[in-house]
C-alpha cells in the first residue's frame, strides 16, 4: 500500500529537506563510485601495457617446455590471464596460478569473445564463463599473432562495492540524522505559525452569530520582515476589524431589543384599552346594528391577538437581554401531562398520544416557561396539521440530559425552510394549513426558553414525518 505524501508544512518541509539530501547523497557516491572505478581501471590499463603481453607470448613454447623456453611468469600476478592467437584462432590460453601457468580450456564463446577483441593496445572488458570478469588487452606478436593478456576486475569491483557500502552506511545514517535535525529544526521555526493558528482556531471557536463576543487580543511579536511575521500582521488586522463589527453588531442588537421591549411594554396598555373598549360597548344591552357589532367582534379578535403579539415580543426582548429565570426543581412530566391535557382540549379532532417514563422525571428551571415551551409546540402540532393527524409526546431520560420529543405525520416542514424554522416570524403556511391566530413567534419563544435553559432545540421533517426535539441538561 502505497503511503500517502505529508500533508502538514511541517511534514513536507522535513520530507523535502531528506529528500534533497537523499539525492546530493546518491549523486556523490555515484560519482565518487565511478570515479574510483576509472581510477582503479586506469591503474589496471596501466599494469597490462607494462607487462608487454610478455606472458601470452611466452605460451607458443607451451608445448615443449624446458629451463630456456617454459612459459614466462616472472613478475605476473596471481590469475593474470594469457591467450595467443592466429589467424583469429586461439591457439593457446592460460592463468597464472601459484606463480606457475595452468592451461585453461575455453569455451566456444570465451574464443569468439577474445577473437572480436580490437587490437589496439587498450584495455577492455570481457567476461570468460571460466574465470568470470576480466580485463584485458590485445598487441600484435612478432609471428603476426595476437597476444592478448588480462588481469581480473574481481579486486577492482570488490573494492568499489566495499565504498558502495561504507557510502550507503554513512549516508543512511546522515540522513536518519539530518531528517531527526531538521524536523527538530523547522518545528522550532514554525512556532510562531503555530501561535497564529492557535490564535485562529480560537476566534473560530467563538460564538459569533449573536451576543457579546470577548474577541482575543492581537498576536505578539508579528516581525514584518519573517512570511510568519506578515502572516501575523495581517491577523491582527483581520482581528480587529472583526472586533470592530461585532461591537457595532452588538451594539445594533441592543438598540433593537431596547426598543422592541419598550415598544412592547408601551403598546400593552393601549392595546388594553382597546379590548376593553371594544368589550365594553359589545354589552350594550340596547339595539346594536349588525354591522357596529361585527366590526366591534372583529376589534376585539384583533386586539387579543395584537395582546399576545406583544407579549411574546415582551417576553423575547426580556429572554434576549438575560433576564435570569427560576431554577427550581421542575416535575416535567407533570408539566407534560397538563400541557397535553390544554392541547386535548384545543384540538379535540387530533390525536393525541403519550410515551413516558413510569417514574417521573424533574429537571431544573423555571416551571412556567419550561410549561410555555412545550405548550407552543404543541399548540404548533396542532395548528399546522390537519384534523385526525396523530401527535405523540415522548420523554426519555439519559446520563446528563433530558430529551422531549413532538411527533406528528403532518404534511411535513419544506426543506428549505427548516433550518430557519425557529426564526422569528417564519411560518411555512404554504405547505401546512393555517389556522387565524399565530404570531410566527411560537417556535422563536421555544428556542429562546431551552437555550436560556442550558438547552437545544432541533427539528428534522419530511412527509408524513416531523418531529421537535427539545433537549434540557439533566
Amino acid at each position: 500500500m502505497r503511503r500517502p505524501p505529508p500533508r502538514t508544512l511541517r511534514g513536507q518541509l522535513t520530507a523535502g529537506l531528506v529528500i534533497l539530501l537523499a539525492l546530493a547523497c546518491f549523486a556523490v557516491g555515484i560519482t565518487t563510485a565511478l570515479a574510483l572505478r576509472g581510477f582503479l581501471m586506469g591503474r589496471l590499463d596501466e599494469q597490462l601495457t607494462a607487462s608487454g603481453g610478455r606472458f601470452a607470448a611466452s605460451l607458443e613454447h607451451e608445448a615443449k617446455p624446458d629451463a630456456d623456453n617454459r612459459p614466462d611468469t616472472r613478475g605476473q600476478a596471481e590469475s593474470t590471464f594469457g591467450a595467443r592467437l592466429l589467424n583469429n584462432t586461439v591457439t593457446h590460453a592460460a592463468v597464472v596460478d601459484d606463480a606457475t601457468d595452468r592451461p585453461l580450456q575455453l569455451t566456444p564463446g570465451d574464443r569468439r569473445a577474445l577473437a572480436r577483441i580490437p587490437v589496439d593496445g587498450n584495455g577492455h572488458s570481457i567476461r570468460l564463463s571460466t574465470l568470470g570478469a576480466y580485463r584485458v588487452t590485445a598487441v600484435q606478436g612478432d609471428d603476426q599473432d595476437t597476444l592478448i593478456t588480462g588481469l581480473p576486475l574481481h579486486p577492482v569491483e570488490e573494492t568499489v562495492h566495499r565504498l558502495e557500502a561504507v557510502e550507503a552506511v554513512l549516508f543512511g545514517a546522515a540522513l536518519v540524522a539530518t531528517g531527526a535535525a531538521g524536523a527538530l529544526w523547522v518545528r522550532i521555526s514554525l512556532r510562531p505559525l503555530q501561535k497564529v493558528t492557535a490564535r485562529a482556531a480560537e476566534v473560530a471557536g467563538l460564538p459569533l452569530a449573536s451576543g457579546e463576543v470577548a474577541m482575543p487580543g492581537p498576536l505578539p511579536d508579528t516581525d514584518p520582515r519573517t512570511e510568519v511575521g506578515q502572516v501575523g500582521t495581517a491577523l491582527n488586522h483581520m482581528l480587529g476589524h472583526v472586533e470592530d463589527a461585532l461591537t457595532r453588531r452588538q451594539a445594533s442588537e441592543e438598540r433593537l431589543r431596547h426598543f422592541a421591549a419598550d415598544a412592547s411594554h408601551e403598546l400593552r396598555t393601549p392595546v388594553a384599552n382597546i379590548r376593553g373598549h371594544a368589550e365594553l360597548a359589545m354589552r350594550h344591552h340596547g339595539p346594536v346594528p349588525a354591522e357596529v357589532r361585527h366590526a366591534l367582534e372583529r376589534i376585539n379578535g384583533e386586539s387579543q391577538r395584537m395582546t399576545r403579539l406583544v407579549d411574546d415580543l415582551l417576553l423575547l426582548a426580556r429572554l434576549d437581554a438575560g433576564r435570569p429565570l427560576e431554577h427550581e426543581p421542575v416535575d416535567l412530566t407533570l408539566l407534560i401531562l397538563n400541557a397535553t391535557d390544554d392541547a386535548r382540549a384545543a384540538g379535540p379532532a387530533h390525536h393525541w398520544l403519550l410515551d413516558l417514563p413510569d417514574e417521573p422525571v424533574t429537571v431544573t428551571g423555571d416551571a412556567h416557561r419550561l410549561q410555555q415551551a412545550i405548550g407552543n409546540l404543541l399548540a404548533n402540532a396542532r395548528t399546522h396539521t390537519p384534523p385526525g393527524t396523530e401527535v405523540t409526546i415522548t420523554l426519555t431520560t439519559g446520563q446528563t440530559s433530558v430529551s422531549v420529543d413532538v411527533s406528528d405525520n403532518g404534511p411535513g416542514i419544506p426543506q428549505e425552510l427548516q433550518p430557519e424554522v425557529f426564526g422569528r416570524f417564519v411560518r411555512a403556511d404554504h405547505a401546512r394549513s393555517r389556522s387565524t391566530g399565530s404570531t410566527g413567534l411560537g417556535l422563536s419563544i421555544v428556542h429562546a426558553v431551552i437555550t436560556a435553559h442550558g438547552g437545544t432545540s432541533t427539528v428534522t421533517s419530511s412527509p408524513g414525518h416531523t418531529t421537535f426535539r427539545l433537549t434540557l441538561p439533566n
